[in-house]
């Protein structure tokens, strides 16, 4: 088992708590321009609510799963593969509204990390 991976995954995992949890209803400088939490970001997008709340349920499941990972590699690489998946689209709603790129760098910190866990943990 690589501790690198782990430390990954347990990074990942405390860092959508962190958004989708704990900072949701709190305004950060990664937030598109007029967003104030998670609910007006993703109306910003274009985006529905029921929408935000399916990213929000998966993406807290995948970290869930990420931590579970810490034991079980195979869980590690199929909920990283999936935080691939929902950053690349994090990435691509921020170049949607034409966010500055700095916006987007926790996306893209998310899934560079995502996507390292993929290939250490095969």
């Amino acid at each position: 088992m690589s501790s690198f991976a782990v430390a990954l995954q347990l990074i990942i995992a405390l860092g959508v708590v962190n958004v989708w949890v704990i900072r949701r209803d709190r305004a950060t400088g990664y937030r598109p321009d007029g967003a104030e939490n998670i609910a007006e970001e993703f109306s910003r997008y274009g985006f529905s609510d029921s929408f935000r709340r399916m990213i929000g349920a998966t993406k807290l499941l995948l970290a869930g799963l990420l931590v579970v990972g810490v034991v079980y590699s195979q869980v590690a690489v199929a909920a990283a593969a999936g935080m691939v998946l929902l950053m690349t689209g994090a990435v691509a709603a921020h170049i949607k509204v034409r966010d500055p790129l700095v916006k987007s760098v926790p996306a893209l910190l998310m899934l560079a990390m995502s996507a390292t866990v993929v290939l250490v943990r095969i």
